[in-house]
């Protein structure tokens, strides 16, 4: 919100107004000052045109809300009762609290002061081969529907009349007035001043007159030949007749395009009668069949079976899409074919091999309630998905089922360069080229929906909208309907929909932000579109951000600007920004973020289409890894080259030099076009392609492409009617916690919004509330603090399709302070279930929120059907690991919040493995949580061997009665169940030996990136929060399982753990632990029935003060700060040391490093193992430490040095731990307060003779 006017500032606003600072971002510059007494103002977040008094007391945030009143009066908001004070400005209501005893906590004595941005000087302009930003486009937006904001942008001068008026107003007008007065019956001046505004307009009305002159010709001689009169007459007037000829050709012109229809229809009627039947128009014909196509396979068969068959047999599968079968011929002696027909309703699932890229099983119903399987092997992956999906449409065309459960979208982004696009752009909409692409079967199959997103896009936007519909019905033979085109200058959004969804669609919304120089300019920013695809929202932005390679910060803001000012969705959901309004969010465009590396290494890795190494240095995954941006998106895998920055009519050479104005440029190769998605939890949506052209050229991006599979549920009307009170469905919740980053001290309620709701509800305060750290609050509400809520339907096959928003608000200033999405479809059953996930505010993780709660549903209402999607699944019988390049698809949303109640029951063979197979869980190489094997290894240190468990301990957890646990961990592994699976939980391996890790400890002294070997690249290490949409390359690691492994054989997507160490695997396999320990170790006191496992073994203060984790600053979410919550009332274990205590060095006997991380999910991958991030010595104890820091704690460190006043600065950033250090930069302590020059080489100094 853009709240506070300028009248209340006075006449320049004072420095202590902070305009629409966050609040986030308000508490940390009070902190900052840190005296009491400090104050500053900003504007309101939850009230527009109010604003927000913050105050620091004590180390604590104290908030009053200013609300102007109907006059227009101010006054700081009082309790009931209390007569406020109004003033008429912001300064003099401030100058009243310069005094003691006003009633606020302090009086005010120090104001912060905002930090002016210097303007920079530098041009954010195209990196093409203009000098100035290019300028709006002329037409207007042709938006098919009316959006938020206007995108067409007019300057004052655009046309030179706001100009011309304002001049004639100024000066002229006067002197017409004394014409008037002395009696002159016309007015010269204006009659001047209307002239020159026409000026452009007399020639734009010649321009038409001579194209209808053309047209004129072809039907009417007579009315040509008045056209061409008129045009002869006017060329030579001038002076006062200009105007008055001006409206007579405008007066002709009105009756030329009135007319002119009626002929022409006139002269092809008369065409008609004398010409024979012409074929029906293009349009009026269907979209051309989709051809029977023909898969060549083999049965795959089991080695017991080889020896009655003889060898694997060939077999052709042939899909009739139209028809609605599936042939599967097999061939026999002598050329004889023999062959069955399956039609659409005898094949009941598609279960894709997880292992075998290329396999897939299909079940066909034989004879009533028998199937029978078959697995066959295709030529490829490809193949294999190209397959799927023509029988997923074949089963869409001939469902009994009136609306669709699942729809393809296309997405493309490009920067056409300010060059018009060449006649065909068939191989972007067909996506074909480099990266992942689809197979030759499968392009062919038209998309639901295609969204284009264009940057430095010239053509104006019905011409660009008509292009593609000639395209789209080029390849598909259909009429797509354009439901939206948004335009910021250049900048354009187009959606095209099939013409049979076209009444599927609602609710279309528009808006655009400027990010340009001081955010005025349109050259560059975001436009957006939004709508419902029936009962499912779908949001579209693309945008252009800042260019250059060293402006990151700049992106990074764009980003943030864009995120919270995008007006679209319901506005209902103010309190969110646009990234949980929809169910799903597509972000495209160019991003321009760069890659950080040497020109000719990047060439060299180029030409080698080595592409892992420059994604470790490209700087969008950089910044999410720090969740700067994007955070909780996600990408799919990038296998194709650099997008950016080719010579123009080749695709074969980088331009990466520029001669400008100010000097060489560098543009170095980058992957500048992006498409990330982010997708409420428990959604199905697939990316299918994700790849870039290789023959459009005209410009120096090439076009990128993604298509995606996407579940969506249909505008649900219940059979039954509205529920009765005996069956109405409820959903409770037994108790909440949240942990919140802010140094206020005020009281919180709970928002919850949902499309199930007739209106949104809210909790009651929260009643209890304590804290540890200055820096975050916990806050709980209880049972009786919490608001049963009424969906509106109490279907289970609604509700499981709906989603809970929750945002966490103080009480004092009405202001979010974080918010989050929850899926009801693992909360629906009669016993409570657990949630646990992150809290967001403008695109920061402020914090996390758990608790226990249940949807229950009356028996009455518990029918449900399968959808489409839910018809093809992972095989979940099959033991080994993946192998080479397995891509992981994700059928769940990326930021999967999953009931402990059903992960317990993942797997019941688990708890009946044996002492081996356990032994080999634990040594496997993706250790599904690094805290969990660390704990393993210290227990036999320090506590020994512990008793052996039955193969059925721990007490089973219901689960819900709908849902089959395994079908969801195992179709795609969710995120957080992944994450959060014990290791007894899981499949058992086959192999209970495989070979112990190998790892080379790194050299002292020397902090370790992590490698490309020897485990191979881990996509997913840049996959920052994403789903698991990144692939897992394990030939040739050292570590390698040998195929064998548990079905979930890859790391988690939010978390991926190291590897054990090469001696602990050992020692694990005499110390199996069978028993089924809690998922989350830190929930022993959240009020849950007691159906969970036992806890884990408690441990000593000392022992869980070790911290044998050394983790990067980059590694763990804003509540790595907050570890000590977690640890003492959360778990029940005893407390933790104090946060200014010293970190533990490398060097200190490793501790149960529990408290590496203990924000739920995790901020960011790890793939650094144990033994990679410690030299072996210092794993077992050793003195020695790989930065032999002789201080114990950053503040001996600065007091040595005499710079102890920066320590505040330094520990409020983060930079807590001596490990950390080495990796400052100059950036990083100038952001800690550290700005003398002087004091900034001392200290880089200092640690670099430390290192060496």
């Amino acid at each position: 919100e853009q709240g506070g006017g300028v009248s209340p500032l006075g006449p320049a606003p004072p420095m202590w107004y902070h305009r629409d600072l966050s609040r986030a971002a308000a508490e940390e510059l009070l902190a900052r000052a840190g005296r009491d007494g400090s104050f500053l103002v900003r504007d309101s977040e939850s009230v527009n045109g109010a604003y927000a008094l913050c105050v620091l007391f004590q180390k604590h945030v104290h908030t009053y809300r200013i609300l102007p009143d109907d006059e227009g009066f101010l006054a700081v908001q009082t309790s009931q009762g209390v007569q406020p004070k109004r003033f008429k400005t912001l300064p003099e209501l401030v100058s009243l609290y310069l005094n003691p005893s006003q009633g606020l906590v302090t009086t005010l004595l120090f104001p912060v002061e905002r930090e002016e941005m210097a303007v920079s000087d530098d041009r954010d302009y195209s990196d093409g081969e203009d000098e100035k930003p290019p300028l709006p486009p002329r037409s207007a937006s042709t938006s098919t529907s009316p959006g938020p904001e206007t995108p067409t942008e007019s300057s004052p001068a655009a046309n030179g009349l706001s100009t011309i008026s304002h001049d004639y107003l100024k000066g002229s007008y006067a002197l017409d007035l004394e014409a008037v007065k002395q009696g002159a019956s016309s007015l010269p001046h204006l009659n001047k001043t209307l002239v020159s505004s026409c000026k452009r307009l007399n020639g734009e009305v010649d321009k038409v007159l001579c194209g209808l002159e053309i047209l004129s010709k072809v039907f009417d001689q007579q009315s040509a030949f008045m056209v061409s009169k008129m045009i002869q007459q006017s060329v030579n007037q001038g002076g006062d007749q200009e105007l008055e000829n001006l409206v007579t050709k405008l007066a002709i012109l009105k009756d030329l395009l009135s007319s002119i229809e009626k002929k022409a229809l006139k002269a092809l009627q008369d065409m008609s009668l004398s010409s024979p039947c012409s074929p029906p128009p293009f349009s009026m014909r269907h979209s051309k069949a989709i051809p029977v196509q023909a898969f060549e396979v083999k049965l795959d068969v089991y080695l017991a079976e080889l020896t009655k068959i003889g060898k694997s047999q060939k077999y052709t599968l042939s899909v009739d899409v139209e028809g609605g079968r599936l042939v599967v011929m097999k061939k026999v002696k002598d050329n004889q074919e023999d062959w069955t027909t399956f039609t659409h309703d005898k094949i009941r699932q598609l279960i894709k091999s997880q292992r075998v890229q290329n396999k897939l099983g299909i079940v066909f119903e034989k004879e009533k309630d028998k199937s029978q399987r078959k697995d066959f092997v295709f030529a490829s992956a490809k193949k294999r998905e190209a397959f799927c999906q023509l029988l997923q449409l074949m089963k869409n065309k001939h469902s009994n089922q009136d609306e669709p459960d699942m729809i393809s979208i296309f997405i493309g982004t490009w920067n056409m360069g300010s060059v018009p696009a060449p006649k065909s752009v068939a191989s972007w909409m067909l996506c074909r080229g480099l990266g992942k692409t689809l197979d030759e079967m499968a392009v062919t199959i038209p998309h639901d929906l295609y969204v284009f997103g264009s940057q430095e896009n010239s053509v104006c936007d019905r011409e660009w909208v008509e292009s593609l519909r000639v395209a789209l019905k080029e390849q598909t033979e259909l009429d797509y309907k354009p439901i939206a085109i948004q335009t910021l200058w250049n900048i354009k959004l187009a959606v095209l929909v099939k013409p049979e969804h076209e009444n599927r669609i609602s609710h279309v919304g528009m808006s655009s932000v400027k990010t340009g120089i001081a955010n005025t300019l349109g050259n560059k920013g975001a436009v957006g579109v939004s709508f419902m695809f029936n009962g499912t929202s779908f949001g579209f932005v693309n945008c252009h951000l800042t260019s250059g390679n060293e402006k990151i910060g700049r992106r990074n803001q764009n980003y943030l600007d864009i995120l919270r000012l995008l007006s679209l969705g319901d506005k209902q959901l103010s309190s969110f920004d646009i990234s949980l309004r929809f169910t799903h969010l597509f972000w495209l465009g160019d991003l321009n973020y760069r890659l950080d590396m040497d020109i000719q290494e990047i060439l060299n890795y180029i030409n080698r289409k080595e592409f892992e190494p420059l994604l470790k240095v490209d700087q969008l995954n950089l910044e999410r890894e720090k969740n700067k941006v994007f955070l909780r998106f996600a990408e799919e895998e990038i296998s194709f080259p650099p997008t950016y920055r080719y010579e123009r009519g080749s695709r074969d050479t980088y331009v990466w030099q520029k001669q400008k104005a100010t000097g060489m440029r560098t543009n170095v190769p980058s992957w500048c076009d992006r498409i990330l998605w982010k997708s409420y939890p428990e959604t199905h949506i697939v990316c299918n392609s994700y790849g870039c052209t290789d023959d459009i050229v005209t410009s120096d991006h090439s076009p990128v492409f993604a298509t995606f599979e996407v579940g969506v549920t249909s505008q649900f009307v219940s059979k039954k009617g509205l529920p009765k009170s005996s069956e109405q469905a409820y959903i409770e919740f037994e108790c909440i916690e949240a942990i919140v980053k802010t140094a206020s001290r005020t009281k919180f309620f709970i928002e919850f919004y949902s499309t199930c709701l007739e209106e949104f509800k809210k909790s009651y305060e929260n009643d209890t509330q304590n804290s540890d750290n200055i820096n975050f609050l916990r806050v709980g509400w209880s049972n009786k603090q919490l608001t049963t809520l009424k969906p509106l339907l109490s279907e289970i096959e609604y509700l499981q399709d709906q989603h809970l928003l929750l945002t966490v608000k103080s009480v004092d200033g009405y202001e979010s302070y974080g918010e989050c999405v929850l899926a009801l479809k693992s909360m629906i059953g009669s016993t409570a279930q657990q949630f646990h996930t992150y809290l967001s505010h403008r695109g920061e993780e402020t914090g996390n929120i758990r608790g226990s709660m249940r949807v229950r549903v009356p028996s009455e209402r518990m029918g449900t059907r399968e959808r489409l999607y839910e018809w093809i699944s992972v095989d979940k019988d099959e033991t080994g690991g993946p192998r080479g390049r397995s891509s992981v698809v994700s059928r769940t949303g990326h930021e999967y919040v999953k009931s402990l109640g059903e992960l317990g029951k993942v797997s019941e063979e688990a708890e009946r493995s044996s002492k081996e197979e356990t032994a080999a869980r634990y040594s496997e190489k993706y250790y599904l949580q690094e805290n969990v094997a660390i704990f393993l290894i210290l227990c036999f240190l320090f506590l020994g061997r512990p008793k052996q468990d039955g193969p059925d301990g721990g007490d089973s957890i219901s689960k819900n009665s709908f849902n089959n646990p395994a079908y969801y961990i195992l179709e795609g592994v969710p995120n957080q169940s992944a994450a959060a699976i014990s290791p007894e939980l899981l499949p058992s391996p086959t192999s209970s030996n495989p070979p112990a890790a190998k790892v080379n400890p790194p050299s002292a002294g020397v902090r370790t990136k992590p490698p490309a070997a020897p485990s191979g690249p881990l996509h997913l290490r840049r996959a920052a929060a994403g789903p698991p949409a990144r692939t897992i390359t394990e030939e040739g690691s050292s570590e390698d399982d040998g195929g064998a492994g548990s079905t979930l054989n890859r790391p988690p997507p939010d978390f991926p753990p190291p590897p054990l160490p090469k001696g602990a695997l050992e020692m694990v396999t005499e110390a199996p632990f069978n028993k089924p320990r809690p998922l989350y170790p830190d929930l022993a006191e959240v009020r849950i029935p007691p159906a969970a496992p036992a806890g884990p073994l408690a441990l000593g203060e000392g022992f869980r003060r070790g911290g044998g984790m050394a983790l990067d600053d980059q590694s763990c979410s804003v509540l790595q700060m907050a570890k000590t919550l977690s640890e003492s009332e959360f778990s029940g274990q005893p407390p933790p040391r104090a946060p200014s205590a010293p970190p533990p060095l490398r060097g200190q006997p490793m501790g149960a490093g529990l408290d590496a991380c203990r924000t739920f999910p995790p901020r960011n991958p790890i793939t650094e193992s144990i033994a990679e991030d410690m030299p072996e010595e210092a794993l077992w104890g050793s003195s020695s430490s790989s930065l032999s820091v002789g201080e114990s704690s950053v503040g001996e460190w600065l007091q040595r040095l005499g710079l102890e006043k920066y320590e505040r600065g330094l520990l409020h950033n983060g930079w807590d731990d001596l490990e950390f250090l080495s990796d400052i930069t100059e950036e990083d302590l100038e952001e800690a307060g550290v700005l003398d020059p002087a004091h900034k080489q001392i200290l880089l100094e200092s640690l670099r003779q430390q290192q060496k």
